[in-house]
């Protein structure tokens, strides 16, 4: 029962943690968020294990884990609040060509960040741009304005 326990407050922790870092997705990591990763696997791995490093308590924090997951998934399907509360929404951060300063600080991120987006949607200038929006998974989404290419 320890396992569960311990396996449940870490997946609340980090929950509410990551939720606090911001938005940001696998595609955009850093070289120091990449390590910050890996570090927080390992301490993540020693506070589920404790001392008992068997099997069945292995087995037993996976499958706790698991099923927060799958709980949380669930829950988030059946409120709408909930799903905006645990996984944010859509953010709009330039609006026909104009960056809001704000938001984009709000999400930590840059102009460079939003361009190299636009150059993968084969935009070279901000102006070009329509909106862009950073997704709920952290990508960002490029619209370009009619008539340009």
């Amino acid at each position: 029962m320890d396992a569960v326990l311990r396996a449940g407050a870490i997946y609340l922790a980090l929950l509410l943690l990551f939720k606090l870092s911001g938005r940001r997705s696998l595609a955009q990591l850093t070289t120091f968020d990449f390590v910050l990763l890996l570090i927080i696997g390992e301490a993540t791995q020693q506070a589920l294990l404790g001392e008992d490093f068997s099997i069945t308590n292995a087995v037993l924090v996976i499958a706790t884990l698991i099923v927060l997951d799958v709980g949380a998934s669930l829950l988030k399907r059946r409120s709408d609040w909930l799903a905006r509360l645990l996984d944010g929404s859509p953010t709009i951060i330039v609006e026909d060509g104009v960056p809001m300063q704000w938001r984009l600080d709000k999400a930590r991120l840059t102009l460079d960040d939003v361009m190299e987006s636009a150059r993968e949607s084969g935009l070279e200038r901000l102006e070009q741009i329509r909106y862009a929006i950073i997704e709920r998974n952290g990508k960002i989404s490029i619209i370009q304005r009619a008539n340009e290419k």
